[in-house]
């Protein structure tokens, strides 16, 4: 080769960093359509040149430990700001909507155990109550009671386990161990209370599968008194700790507007500044003769979740306190015996309670044809919500669940959007989702 051809050769190599401009900005269109378009597909497989000078899109889940169940986000990052982020759900789906269609209300008593699986006693009550509704009868006042405690005891437990994950999720392990010893205690009251210390599946249409004895009511009193000091103990640990306030304050923001646009409920809406609560807004059992607030705050980041949620820790407590003072005595199941199973030492020496028993377990309760109900309760998480529609059968024609964690995920691309990568995991577990409701 002559040193003319070389000299031709070097000549046509542009130098380092004059690269053509045009080029370059239409190869950077290309790839940015790339990830929108794996952002917005089922096979998210893309592949970039020079991925080192593009978007990255990132698969978290759905395995990893930090999504608080199979969650999987499609996370497009600059460098390591989030752009944009798609939850993928439907890993967990169990099609509990369709089981219901295919057994009785009271089959179906055991499957809302296994929705949010952290608080299965509100599930029993809001489907229950739901029930109840679309067949036109009313729990005794004692039930009503035992019920709303109940509730209130599902909330401290479900949020015992949010705030011992939320503070492993950012580095503080000793926060998870002393709420789980709380909620173990609550645990052991549950299993004199019902039988079963987890998936306890105790109400019952009319009523409650068993009645509350006066050593589980005394077991709770003393939960009750030492309970502050402990959550005392955990604030204290987290609140005074620098790096748990610099990684949740102004972390994962969203604002007032968009949460109420997208439906969030619950905490996470509350912490916006929205008082709404369905205990006071739409009251239902006994709440409306208790005395408590509904705390709210106007940041809508992590923290504000965080601080709304420990003011309820407090609340529940008022709550107990008031129904295991004013607890009625009396019976705990509706005398409407075509509707509520009878008591076994009934069933067992009466004809008719018999018959009864015979045709609710076989056939079902029937409302009227053509009847709708739709019920919601104030969960841990938010609007729990169960609408009915039958067809005069034992078992319901259509079954819709409003799951809260479902709808709040939803909420995940707003509050994700500019953040860091790290601040992931802090923003899901500030969320508290349950992924047993989210999938049904």
């Amino acid at each position: 080769m002559s040193t003319e051809e070389v000299k031709d050769i070097i000549e046509e190599i542009p130098p380092n960093g004059a690269q053509n401009n045009d080029s370059h900005a239409e190869k950077q269109s290309i790839n940015q359509q790339k990830i929108l378009h794996a952002l917005e597909s089922e096979d998210v497989r893309v592949h970039f040149e020079g991925t080192l000078d593009n978007q990255l899109v990132l698969n978290m889940g759905p395995q990893h430990p930090a999504t608080h169940g199979v969650l999987q986000l499609v996370v497009s990052l600059d460098g390591e700001t989030v752009i944009n982020t798609v939850p993928v759900l439907g890993y967990l789906h169990r099609g509990y909507e369709k089981l219901a269609e295919n057994m009785t209300y009271h089959e179906f008593i055991p499957h809302t155990d296994r929705l949010d699986y952290l608080s299965p006693l509100a599930n029993n009550v809001a489907y229950i109550l739901a029930v109840e509704k679309i067949l036109k009868i009313e729990a005794t006042p004692r039930a009503q009671y035992i019920r709303t405690i109940c509730c209130e005891v599902a909330r401290i437990a479900s949020h015992l386990v949010w705030i011992g994950s939320m503070a492993m999720d950012v580095g503080a392990l000793t926060v998870f161990l002393w709420a789980f010893t709380e909620r173990e205690k609550i645990l052991d009251i549950l299993d004199l209370l019902t039988g079963v210390r987890f998936t306890t599946s105790y109400t019952r249409i009319g009523g409650l599968a068993l009645d509350m004895t006066e050593e589980c009511r005394l077991r709770l009193i003393t939960f009750l008194d030492q309970f502050i000091p402990k959550l005392e103990n955990c604030r204290n640990l987290i609140e005074r700790n620098k790096i748990f306030i610099n990684r949740c304050e102004g972390v994962g923001h969203i604002s007032k507007e968009d949460a109420l646009s997208l439906g969030v409920t619950g905490p996470n809406l509350r912490a916006t500044g929205v008082e709404r609560d369905l205990r006071i807004d739409e009251p239902y059992l006994v709440y409306k003769e208790m005395d408590f607030n509904v705390p709210t705050y106007p940041e809508g980041d992590s923290l504000a979740r965080y601080y709304v949620r420990i003011k309820e820790f407090y609340e529940s407590f008022k709550i107990l306190r008031q129904c295991l003072e004013k607890l009625p005595s009396g019976p705990i199941n509706s005398p409407d015996a075509k509707q509520v199973l009878p008591d076994k030492g009934e069933v067992y020496s009466k004809m008719e309670e018999l018959i009864h028993d015979f045709m609710i377990v076989n056939f079902g309760n029937a409302p009227e044809k053509g009847a709708e109900a739709y019920q919601a309760i104030e969960s841990s998480k938010g609007e729990l919500g169960f609408y009915i529609i039958s067809d005069g059968k034992g078992y319901p024609f259509r079954l819709k669940i409003r799951s809260p964690s479902f709808v709040n995920l939803g909420s995940l691309p707003t509050m994700l959007k500019n953040c860091m990568i790290s601040d992931i995991v802090t923003i899901i577990g500030s969320l508290d989702p349950v992924m047993g409701e989210a999938d049904k």
